[in-house]
């Protein structure tokens, strides 16, 4: 029985398993959301969020825990410079589950693994954009009203003159 058994096995050795794991995360880190199963997206959130944790901390014996996971300088970098600083204030709950439906295949139920940082600067810009937007919209729609007024009542000044 497995009563109290935390490791997913997910049907495969304890190498490849690993392996798995940190090409995953990898994958999350480069990509910001990947597509997977769900029992290995599951399986993905704990080793994701010990690679943040350690991220947040920032010190060379937390970088060096993490290399030993993910393998490349470039991931690494990018998870202590750009992804753990958006986390800075966030104690857990680094990434989520999005169900994605089945698999055509073999009808596996898929996920959607996502970091959930918040884009603060897009939306500022979204906004700002669309109000210039609408009161662009609105100035252009009251002129051009006004011009037709304005040449219907030339219009019907040409006609009275006549």
């Amino acid at each position: 029985m497995r009563h109290r058994k935390t490791v997913r096995k997910l049907g495969v050795k304890t190498a490849h398993r690993k392996a798995m794991m940190a090409n995953m995360a990898a994958s999350l880190i480069t990509y910001g959301k990947i597509k997977t199963t769900v029992s290995r997206a599951k399986a993905l959130l704990p080793v994701v969020s010990r690679l943040v944790t350690l991220g947040k901390k920032g010190d060379i014996h937390s970088r060096r825990l993490a290399f030993a996971t993910l393998r490349d300088r470039e991931i690494l970098k990018k998870l202590f410079d750009e992804i753990a600083p958006e986390f800075k204030d966030r104690s857990g709950g680094y990434a989520r589950i999005i169900r994605a439906g089945y698999r055509k295949g073999d009808g596996a139920s898929m996920a959607v693994v996502e970091f959930l940082i918040e884009k603060k600067i897009e939306k500022k810009e979204e906004k700002k954009s669309k109000a210039g937007k609408k009161t662009e919209a609105k100035a252009t729609k009251k002129s051009s009203k006004k011009d037709v007024k304005k040449t219907e009542a030339k219009k019907g000044r040409k006609k009275a003159d006549k």
